[in-house]
């Protein structure tokens, strides 16, 4: 068997309910290029390996769980990338799927990292903590839409599919999952550019109680400012204000 690594924030998937459940959400869109992230001991891994007409992969940095899932399944050898997720190149050509329980201690990480990916992915199907998946679906005007959420929501569509308690791992977490679906937005909205419109966002969250005025008073003109949209507070804004927002930035805003 296999002993699990506190440091790598191994919680691993025993409810074959569950598990079943995720490829069911996995098979909802078509595709024929799958990478697992983290597959561990295997939970979905076994059902993934016999999904037909597939090229698949795995990325796992764990040596003892790599060693296990060769001797396990047979099937996955020449198919597990040992190696961290976060430190990965996109493992195919063209368009792929991404599916995981993902760790909980770099899932903020994983979800950027996928970001970094966006021009080749049409779909994630991820399990992560509550708080976190419940962050990357929420609307705006919510107490938990924040730098996350629009981030990820510029780029993709995100949708909250179902939770998993505590009990449905080995061993069980202290927090609750969440499993959510994305998948790229027919449209980005329009920005100036992305690295202006993330600066945006991230300065806007970072004094979150504060009226944008006072929160980006740095990276607008005074006559901008004076704009009554910016009494709002950041998260009363949609990812679509933000990226016209970004359009207004003065030029040295940017730095």
């Amino acid at each position: 068997m296999y002993t699990l690594k506190k440091s790598l924030g191994q919680h691993f998937l025993r409810d074959e309910n569950i598990c079943k459940k995720i490829v069911e959400s996995l098979q909802q869109h078509p595709f024929t290029q799958l990478l697992e992230v983290g597959p561990g001991g295997g939970a979905l891994t076994k059902y993934l390996i016999q999904l037909p007409d597939i090229s698949f992969k795995a990325v796992e940095l764990d040596q003892e769980k790599v060693e296990y899932l060769l001797q396990t399944y047979p099937a996955l050898e020449g198919k597990i990338i040992h190696k961290s997720f976060l430190e990965l190149e996109p493992p195919f050509e063209g368009v792929f799927t991404v599916i995981g329980n993902f760790p909980y201690n770099i899932s903020t990480q994983i979800l950027f990292h996928v970001l970094d990916w966006r021009t080749q992915i049409d779909a994630v199907i991820g399990m992560f903590q509550k708080e976190v998946a419940q962050r990357a679906a929420a609307p705006h005007g919510s107490k938990t839409y924040g730098v996350l959420s629009v981030l990820i929501q510029a780029f993709f569509e995100v949708e909250y599919l179902f939770d998993v308690a505590e009990g449905c791992f080995n061993p069980p977490p202290k927090v609750k999952s969440g499993v959510i679906r994305l998948r790229p937005r027919k449209a980005v909205p329009p920005m100036r550019s992305e690295k202006e419109f993330t600066t945006l966002v991230k300065t806007a969250f970072n004094q979150r109680r504060k009226t944008l005025r006072n929160a980006c008073k740095s990276l607008f003109d005074s006559a901008t400012l004076s704009d009554p949209l910016f009494l709002k507070r950041a998260e009363q804004l949609s990812v679509e204000e933000f990226a016209q927002l970004s359009f207004r930035m003065r030029q040295s805003g940017t730095a």
